[in-house]
């Protein structure tokens, strides 16, 4: 009888498992921020993860994750919740997957969310012996505004700015 040697790679799990793992990743994600787990919050994350927080700081790793959430579940975010939902899984290899999904804070004298709090997470996730992780994410305000036309007045206004720089010197060059 010959033994499988311990160095063949294990084959992927099937789509449909790794899906299943993934919303199960998004919705722990969620469960630990209403239960101010700052400990199974960090967990998600790889060691070498980075976040970019809704206003454009980031943080590296999974311990400063974890304590930045730790010092905002025992703060300003203490008692509120994490609701949202999964937009999109695409699989970029077997092994990365860009998730898409929205999430909002509910605070604890809040019964209704208010849409100017609505945030969409990019969120890279790492197959890894332990699962699914969360490699890393870019959490941005949802504030979607028009591309105005090239005839529209916008344009007209930032052209006419631009010549008027352009003439007086002012700008880049």
């Amino acid at each position: 009888m010959n033994a499988i040697p311990t160095t063949t790679p294990a084959p992927a799990p099937a789509a449909g498992t790794d899906e299943a793992q993934i919303k199960d990743l998004f919705q722990n994600f969620m469960q630990a921020w209403t239960a101010g787990d700052a400990h199974a919050f960090g967990a998600l994350f790889t060691d070498d993860s980075d976040y970019v927080s809704y206003d454009g700081t980031i943080a590296r790793g999974r311990p400063v994750h974890q304590h930045n959430h730790d010092m905002l579940f025992r703060g300003v975010l203490a008692g509120s919740a994490l609701v949202g939902e999964l937009e999109s899984i695409r699989f970029v290899t077997p092994d990365v997957a860009i998730v898409h999904g929205t999430a909002s804070v509910l605070m604890p004298w809040r019964t209704k969310l208010p849409k100017r709090r609505l945030s969409r997470q990019t969120i890279v996730l790492l197959r890894t012996p332990a699962g699914w992780k969360i490699s890393a994410i870019h959490n941005g305000r949802v504030r979607p505004v028009t591309v105005p036309a090239p005839d529209a007045f916008p344009s007209k206004m930032s052209r006419l700015m631009s010549r008027t720089a352009r003439r007086l010197g002012l700008g880049r060059r």
